[in-house]
C-alpha cells in the first residue's frame, strides 16, 4: 500500500482525499497556490507546498512544478482529483514514467475516450447504442447542411474536445445552421484549441443519465449504478440524484450491462463515468461521453452503495482486486446532491469576497463536503462551487425532505449564494414528478424571491435578536425569565434565524 499520496487540486476534492488518506494511515500532501495559502487542504494534509501565483496555468496546472513536489517529497502515488489535470493524458504518462503511481485511468485510456469522435467509435465496436449522427468531423458549413437533412431536424453541433457547455450547439431550423455550425468551432477552437467538430440528432425530451464504473488491474469491472444529472444550466450541473425517478428497472439493468461491457472493451481501471442521453418518451438511451476520473457528484453513489469511492480509487491503483463483486452492490434508499456555488442566483456571476458567517447543516443523513469556513476569502480565480450538501433517505420523498430542512439550515452570508435557487427548484412540481428533463431550468423553474440571510452580514442576525429579545421582553419581564443574560441573548438570535 501507499505510504505517502500528492492530491494534485484544491478545494472539497482535494478535503476528500485527503479524509480518505488519512482513514487508510496515508500522509497527503497537498500543492496550493498563493491564493490558496488559507485554504481548509492546505490545513489539513501533513505536508503542503505552494507551487505558484493564483492562477491556474501557473500553478495547479503546472505539471512540472508539481511533479517537482512529488519527487522531492517522496510520494508513491499522485491522485489528481477532477478538474486541472485529471483528464490530461500527458500528465498521467509524466507521473507514471517518474516512477510513481498515477490514481486514475491508463494514458491511452484517457486519450480514447477524452475525444468525443475516438470515444463514439470504439463505443460502437463495443456495441453501445450511440446517437445517429455525422459518423465523423464536419469540416465544412455544405456538410454539415447534408448531415442535418440525413438525421433530421433538431440536431446538435458539438466540438470533439468540447465540455462544460463549451462549444455545442442546439439548431432547430435550417436558416440557423451556418451562423451555429461557426459559433461551435470559434468556440472549440478558443478553449480547447481545437476546431473540429461532428453532428448528432437531437434528443427533444432528454435526460442526463450517467453510470458509475470501477475496474481493476485484474480485469473486474463492475458499475454502480446510475446517476440522474438532469438539471443543469448551460450545461452545468446544478443538482444530482441516485438512482434516476424515471429509469424503468429493465432500462437500469441494462445501461449498467453495456456500462461495464463498454469499460471492459478498453481494459479500463480506477473510476470513470458513462454519461447517456435518456429519452425520456421511448426510454431509449444513446452513449454521450466517458469521464475517465472521479465525479463531483461521487457522494450520491456512495451514499446508496455503501461504497467508499475514494478509497476503492487508491486500492486499485496500489494494484488489489476490487472489494466486491457486481451481485454485492445493492441500492438502498435515495440520494440527493445540491451543488452550493458563491455566485448570484439570478444572474450566475460569481460571487468572490470574504465569508462573514459560515454554518453548514448537519443531522442524520446530512453530508457537506466543503473547503471553506468563516473568514475564508473566496478567490476569484477558480470554480464557484465551495460546498456539495448531500441528503439520503429511505425514498426519494424522505431525502427531498431532508434537503429541504438542510438548505433552511444552512447560513452562509458575506457573499452571494445559490441557496434560494436550490429552494425553488426542490418545491417545483415537475423536480417533484420526476419527470423534468435537461431543459428544466430554461421551460419549468421560476426562481423565488433571494433569503435575506443569504445576502446580508451579521448585523441582520443583531437587528432580529433585537427585536425579537424586546417582544418577549413585553410579554415577559425580563427580571422573571430573563435572570441568566446569556439565555436572554441565545433566545433572541435564535428567533432571528427564523424570521
Amino acid at each position: 500500500m501507499f505510504k505517502k499520496i500528492l492530491i494534485a487540486n484544491r478545494g472539497e476534492i482535494a478535503v476528500r482525499v485527503i479524509r480518505a488518506c488519512r482513514d487508510m494511515g496515508i500522509k497527503s500532501v497537498a500543492v496550493f497556490s498563493e491564493a490558496d495559502r488559507f485554504s481548509q487542504h492546505v490545513l489539513l494534509a501533513d505536508e503542503a507546498y505552494m507551487i505558484g501565483p493564483a492562477p491556474s496555468n501557473q500553478s495547479y496546472l503546472d505539471d512540472v512544478k508539481i511533479l517537482t513536489v512529488a519527487k522531492n517529497a517522496g510520494v508513491d502515488a499522485i491522485h489528481p482529483g477532477y478538474g486541472f489535470m485529471s483528464e490530461n493524458s500527458d500528465f498521467a504518462k509524466k507521473v507514471k514514467e517518474s516512477g510513481i503511481e498515477f490514481i486514475g485511468p491508463s494514458p491511452q485510456n484517457i486519450v480514447d475516450m477524452g475525444d468525443k469522435l475516438s470515444a463514439i467509435s470504439l463505443m460502437k465496436k463495443a456495441g453501445v447504442p450511440t446517437v445517429p449522427g455525422s459518423d465523423g468531423p464536419v469540416e465544412t458549413v455544405e456538410k454539415a447542411h447534408d448531415v442535418a437533412e440525413k438525421i433530421g431536424y433538431p440536431v446538435m453541433i458539438k466540438a470533439t474536445a468540447g465540455g462544460g457547455g463549451k462549444g455545442m450547439r442546439v439548431v432547430h431550423d435550417k436558416k440557423d445552421l451556418e451562423s451555429s455550425y461557426r459559433a461551435a468551432r470559434s468556440e472549440g477552437l478558443n478553449y480547447f484549441k481545437n476546431d473540429i467538430v461532428y453532428m448528432e440528432r437531437f434528443v427533444t425530451s432528454p435526460k442526463h443519465i450517467e453510470i458509475q464504473v470501477f475496474g481493476d488491474k485484474h480485469g473486474n469491472v463492475v458499475h454502480l449504478f446510475e446517476r440522474e444529472c438532469s438539471i443543469q444550466r448551460r450545461h452545468q450541473k446544478i443538482i444530482e440524484e441516485a438512482p434516476s425517478p424515471s429509469v424503468p428497472d429493465d432500462v437500469r439493468t441494462k445501461m449498467g450491462e453495456v456500462a461495464v461491457k463498454a469499460a471492459s472493451s478498453i481494459g479500463y481501471v480506477g473510476a470513470g463515468t458513462f454519461e447517456f442521453i435518456f429519452d425520456n418518451n421511448t426510454k431509449e438511451f444513446f452513449f454521450m461521453e466517458m469521464n475517465t476520473r472521479l465525479q463531483v457528484e461521487h457522494p450520491i453513489t456512495e451514499a446508496i452503495t455503501g461504497v467508499d469511492l475514494v478509497r476503492e480509487q487508491i486500492l486499485v491503483a496500489a494494484g488489489e482486486k476490487l472489494s466486491w463483486k457486481q451481485e454485492d452492490i445493492k441500492i438502498t434508499g435515495h440520494a440527493i446532491e445540491c451543488r452550493i456555488c458563491a455566485e448570484d442566483p439570478e444572474t450566475f456571476i460569481p460571487s468572490p469576497g470574504k465569508i462573514k458567517r459560515f454554518r453548514p447543516p448537519a443531522g442524520p443523513r446530512v453530508r457537506v463536503d466543503t473547503y471553506v469556513f468563516s473568514g475564508y476569502e473566496i478567490p476569484i480565480y477558480y470554480d464557484p462551487m465551495i460546498a456539495k450538501l448531500i441528503t439520503w433517505g429511505k425514498s426519494r420523498e424522505e431525502a427531498i425532505d431532508k434537503m429541504n430542512r438542510a438548505l433552511i439550515e444552512f447560513t452562509l452570508t458575506g457573499v452571494k449564494s445559490n441557496i434560494v435557487l436550490h429552494k425553488s427548484i426542490l418545491k417545483n412540481q415537475k423536480f417533484l414528478s420526476g419527470e423534468y428533463t435537461t431543459q428544466f431550468c430554461e421551460k419549468d423553474l421560476k426562481v423565488e424571491s433571494p433569503d435575506l440571510f443569504n445576502f446580508v452580514d451579521d448585523r441582520v442576525f443583531l437587528i432580529a435578536a433585537a427585536i425579537s429579545a424586546y417582544k418577549d421582553r413585553e410579554k415577559n419581564p425580563v427580571e422573571k425569565k430573563y435572570e441568566d443574560m446569556s439565555a436572554w441573548k441565545l433566545s433572541g438570535r435564535d428567533a432571528g434565524l427564523r424570521m
